[in-house]
C-alpha cells in the first residue's frame, strides 16, 4: 500500500512515473491504528526524497536512488526528538480535547490564547476539563461547533466517514486533486545552481507556517541545504513543538499590521526564492497580499500553501488543525469502532500534518525543477482534508503487526545542543546516495534572529 500512496503522491506534485523505480520502501511493521499511517508516512517521504534526488539529478547528472526506511519514518511522525535531561512541555492546552455532548462527540482545539478565550467565553470560564465537560453536555454538538467557530474558535464534531463524505464540505473536498497545481507565468531560466550534497544550498525559503505541517516541509528543506527564515507574529508560540521543528531555521517576528513591518515583509519576500504559507485561503489577501501581489514582489516566487479543510466549499476558511480535521472527516469516528470504545480513537500520531508537510516540501522541489529547467513558475495548495480523504479512501490496516523498540542505535551521533539544553534526533527516515540530510544549525525559539536573510 505504501507503493500507491507513493505513486498518487508523485503524480499530485507532477512527477515523472518512470522515476518512481529509484525508490525504495524497506521494513515491515506497523503504528497501531485503524488506518494505514505507516503506509502513508514512508510514502510521503519517499516523495519528497525523490524530489530532492529528481533535481539534483536534473543539474548534476547524477541519478542517485532514494531508500526510505518505514519504521524511522512512521516515528518521525511523532517525534524525532530524544531530550537529555529535559522535557518538552504538554503537548495540549488543559481544556483542550474531546468532550460529549447531548448527542455526540466535540473536539475543543485550545492551544493557542485566543481559542482557548473563544471556547471559555462560549462554555463558561472553566478552567479545568471537569467542568469544561459538564458545560459542553448542555449542548448539542453541531450547535456548539457552530457557536465556537461564529465567534472565532476552533472546533469540530465528531462525524462518521459516510456522513463527511455527504457533507456538503466532505463533497467539496472530493472534488479536489490531492495538490492543486497552478502555472501562474513563464519566466527566464534560474541562473542559480546547487553545492554537490547540498542540492537546496544558497535558496532562500520564507515560512510563514505554524503548527504543524508547513514547519515539518521547511524543516525538510534546511535539511538540504536551503536557508529558511520562519516569521512569525510578536504574540504566537508553539512551546510544545518549536524545539521539534525550527531545526535548521532562523526565526522572526514581524506584525503586518504595522507600516515598518509590512515593508520589511516585502523586501524579505522580494529577496526569497520559496514562499511556504499556512494561512486559512482568504487571510494574505485581506493582509494585501494576495497571490498576484507576491508574484509582483518576487517573480517567478514558488509558492506553495497550505489550508485545513480545502480550497473550495463552505468550509474554505474555516480554522483548523489535524485533530479537528480527523474529527470531522470520519477518522476519529472509525478508530473508535476499531478500538469498540466509547470515546473518539485518533491516529497514533498527527499524520495528517506529517504527510502533507511533506508533500509540500515534494511540490516546492519539484516546482523549483521546473522553474530551473524550463522556466515554469508552478504555484501548488494543498490541505489537510484532502490528504485524510487520501488516507481513508485505502481503507482500513488490516495487518497489526508491531515495529521493534527504538533502540540507541536509530538515534543519530553526535548530540544537538539546543537553546532548551542537549537531545539526540532519530536518525533520517531517508538516504539519497551521496546526499545526506543534515542541518547547519540546532533547533531555536521563535523570535530569536532578526528578520532579514543571512
Amino acid at each position: 500500500m505504501a507503493q500507491s500512496f507513493f505513486a498518487e503522491m508523485w503524480k499530485a506534485v507532477g512527477g515523472d512515473a518512470a522515476l518512481a523505480d529509484r525508490v525504495a520502501i524497506v521494513g515491515g511493521g506497523q503504528l497501531p491504528s485503524a488506518f494505514k499511517v505507516s503506509d502513508l508516512a514512508s510514502a510521503a517521504v519517499a516523495a519528497a526524497g525523490l524530489a530532492v534526488a529528481e533535481f539534483e539529478g536534473k543539474i548534476t547528472g547524477k541519478h542517485g536512488t532514494v531508500t526510505v526506511d518505514r519504521r524511522l519514518a512512521s516515528f518521525w511522525f511523532l517525534s524525532s526528538l530524544r531530550p537529555i535531561g529535559w522535557s518538552m512541555p504538554a503537548v495540549w492546552d488543559s481544556i483542550a480535547g474531546d468532550y460529549e455532548a447531548r448527542d455526540g462527540w466535540i473536539r475543543l482545539h485550545t492551544n493557542a490564547p485566543h481559542h482557548r478565550a473563544v471556547a471559555q467565553k462560549v462554555l463558561g470560564d472553566h478552567a479545568d476539563k471537569g467542568a469544561m465537560a459538564a458545560a459542553v453536555k448542555a449542548w448539542k454538538k453541531r450547535e456548539l461547533e457552530q457557536a465556537i467557530i461564529a465567534a472565532g474558535g476552533c472546533a469540530a464534531e465528531m462525524r462518521s466517514l459516510s456522513e463527511w463524505r455527504q457533507h456538503e464540505q466532505g463533497l467539496a473536498v472530493d472534488a479536489e486533486p490531492l495538490a492543486l497545481r497552478h502555472t501562474c507565468l513563464h519566466g527566464s531560466e534560474l541562473d542559480w545552481r546547487p553545492s554537490l550534497g547540498r542540492p537546496l544550498k544558497g535558496l532562500r525559503v520564507l515560512d510563514l507556517t505554524r503548527v504543524l505541517a508547513g514547519p515539518v516541509a521547511t524543516r525538510f528543506l534546511a535539511g538540504y541545504g536551503a536557508e529558511v527564515l520562519r516569521i512569525d507574529p510578536p504574540d504566537w508560540d508553539e512551546p510544545a513543538v518549536v524545539p521539534e521543528v525550527t531545526l535548521g531555521k532562523h526565526c522572526a517576528r514581524l506584525d503586518l499590521m504595522r507600516t515598518h513591518d509590512r515593508g520589511v515583509f516585502e523586501e524579505l519576500l522580494s529577496g526569497a526564492d520559496i514562499l511556504i504559507h499556512g494561512y486559512r485561503a482568504d487571510a494574505l489577501a485581506a493582509l494585501g497580499y494576495d497571490g498576484a501581489r507576491r508574484q509582483a514582489l518576487s517573480p517567478g516566487l514558488i509558492d506553495v500553501s497550505l489550508d485545513a479543510y480545502g480550497w473550495s466549499g463552505p468550509w474554505r476558511n474555516r480554522r483548523g488543525f489535524d485533530s479537528l480535521v480527523q474529527m470531522s472527516s470520519g477518522i476519529a469516528d472509525a478508530g473508535m469502532a476499531w478500538q469498540r470504545a466509547d470515546r473518539p480513537v485518533p491516529l497514533p500520531v498527527q499524520a495528517l500534518d506529517h504527510a502533507t508537510g511533506y508533500l509540500m516540501a515534494a511540490a516546492a522541489i519539484r516546482s523549483l525543477t521546473q522553474r530551473l529547467t524550463s522556466g515554469e513558475v508552478v504555484r501548488t495548495r494543498l490541505s489537510l482534508a484532502r490528504t485524510a480523504k487520501l488516507l481513508t479512501d485505502a481503507g482500513p490496516q488490516d495487518d497489526q503487526s508491531p515495529f521493534a523498540a527504538e533502540t540507541g542505535k536509530d538515534l543519530t551521533i553526535p548530540v544537538e545542543r539546543t537553546f532548551w539544553g542537549e537531545t539526540q534526533r532519530l536518525k533520517s527516515p531517508v538516504e539519497i546516495d551521496g546526499t545526506a540530510m543534515t542541518w547547519d544549525a540546532p533547533a531555536t525559539p521563535l523570535g530569536s534572529a532578526p528578520p532579514r536573510w543571512a
